[in-house]
């Protein structure tokens, strides 16, 4: 008779498995339960307090220590906006985006313990914007002074006829949002309605890739440049993409962004895997073959978000502003930011929703009715945070006086009183940011040229081609 399995040494051996794995995952618990047992049997309750404290105040230590030099290390860095002129005939697909997404963007270093921990260095982060002032179109791109060449170097290549150079921030412009400024604004930022695994819509999906003729072109990209195309004189309109490579040694988040998109597709699939076991005599051993039957209505999705993970990807923040003078501020422009994204949506994968407005709407749970007064507030701060490009290695104030850490130590009807009658006449508190990853083809559909197609007389480009002299030229 065959051995019982069940019982067996591979029974003992499963045993062990359960209890490693229990160790690894619950380790902390484990040491506080110890050292609470050991505190009442050798009544050392006061000395393994004392210590317990020495940790605790080690552990904020050590993160303010982080902060500050992080912080210290990146006021040291200089940064410079550099807009980009497209060429007047743009003949290239937004793969060429892509390619210069990937050079000239993704950086990634491993950095040692004496440069993350005592000079606080960080992985860069960039800014791809498309700003509307008066109606005039542009695009830039924010990035250490340091990589400035990089970035020149790698759009010349893929857009020869472009022009590249430093300007002023263009948010500078706009001094202030409150009652005794001349400007009024209102912004929010986007997130991914689903995990980061779901891609959204990109211009594979519009036929770009396969280069059809320019009169059969669907450019996602064309409505925003129309919208910011139509804006009067005293209006203008922002959209920042903040980036940084995702990678799981990144001091900016640390996670495997690839391994958890296979392990979303994984539980995806579940209801529809099925693993046959096969039996010999009385042990049953364990699953020889395992068989997938995806149903038609999540092929699409499935090929997607494997497609997805074979790209690079990039840490992602978006933010729109919608900024004017008092006397020509439109609020119906509101819903037009609103929607500038729609484009990207596909209900079977993922979509673009706004998050965090100047209404408040993230605070809502928390504050009822705010004043336009703290709209304004909110309005201004969006511009601040803008302007500064936060999204990435925030400062402090954003983790201490963050609505998120209230809702951390309260419940809800506590939390409301709290807000309501303590904190509201203050200062509103912060929402988090909330980044996601998009990898290079989703970034260069959200950020790219449109084609000679878009006919919008208010986009800047080159004027002319420049040409090459003439090799027989006499020396």
């Amino acid at each position: 008779m065959a051995e019982d399995k069940s019982t067996g040494s591979g029974g003992l051996g499963s045993i062990l498995n359960v209890i490693e794995v229990l160790i690894i995952e619950h380790w902390g618990k484990i040491i506080i339960l110890a050292l609470v047992y050991f505190a009442w049997k050798f009544n050392l309750e006061k000395e393994i307090f004392s210590l317990v404290g020495v940790a605790i105040l080690g552990r904020i230590a050590w993160v303010v220590w982080v902060h500050y030099i992080q912080q210290d290390f990146i006021s040291g860095i200089t940064y410079v906006l550099l807009e980009i002129v497209p060429p007047r005939e743009v003949l290239r697909n937004p793969r060429s985006m892509e390619l210069f997404i990937s050079n000239a963007l993704y950086h990634q270093s491993g950095k040692g313990g004496r440069e993350e921990f005592w000079q606080g260095a960080t992985h860069f982060w960039f800014s791809l914007e498309i700003a509307s002032i008066d109606g005039q179109v542009h695009f830039y791109v924010r990035t250490p002074s340091r990589i400035k060449t990089l970035i020149e170097t790698q759009m010349y290549a893929q857009y020869p006829q472009a022009q590249v150079k430093i300007v002023e921030d263009y948010t500078l412009a706009v001094d202030e949002i409150s009652e005794r400024s001349k400007w009024m604004a209102w912004g929010c930022e986007f997130k991914l309605e689903k995990p980061s695994a779901y891609p959204i819509k990109t211009y594979i999906d519009y036929g770009l890739d396969k280069d059809p003729k320019e009169e059969l072109k669907i450019d996602p990209i064309s409505p925003v440049i129309e919208f910011f195309g139509s804006l009067e004189k005293g209006e203008q309109a922002w959209v920042q993409i903040v980036v940084a490579a995702s990678h799981p040694d990144n001091t900016i988040k640390k996670h495997n962004w690839v391994e958890e998109s296979r392990n979303e597709l994984l539980k995806l699939l579940l209801p529809y895997t099925s693993a046959r076991k096969e039996q010999e005599g009385e042990a049953v051993i364990k699953a020889s073959r395992i068989e997938v039957r995806v149903p038609a209505f999540l092929d699409r999705a499935v090929k997607a978000m494997s497609a997805k993970t074979s790209k690079l990807g990039f840490e992602t923040g978006i933010r729109v502003v919608y900024v004017a003078k008092k006397d020509v501020y439109a609020v119906n422009r509101r819903k037009d930011i609103r929607l500038i994204f729609r484009q990207y949506n596909a209900p079977d994968v993922n979509s673009l929703v706004r998050h965090n407005s100047a209404q408040g709407d993230a605070l809502n749970s928390a504050i009822l009715g705010l004043s336009p007064k703290q709209v304004m507030i909110l309005a201004d701060r969006m511009v601040h945070e803008y302007r500064e490009r936060a999204f990435f290695h925030l400062p402090m104030r954003h983790h201490l006086f963050s609505i998120h850490m209230f809702e951390t130590f309260f419940p809800k009807p506590i939390l409301h009183a709290i807000v309501m009658f303590i904190v509201k006449p203050f200062f509103l508190p912060y929402v988090h940011h909330e980044t996601f990853v998009l990898n290079t083809e989703e970034l260069a559909t959200l950020w790219h040229f449109p084609g000679q197609i878009l006919k919008v007389p208010t986009l800047e480009r080159v004027e002319s081609k420049e040409a090459s002299p003439p090799t027989n030229l006499p020396a």
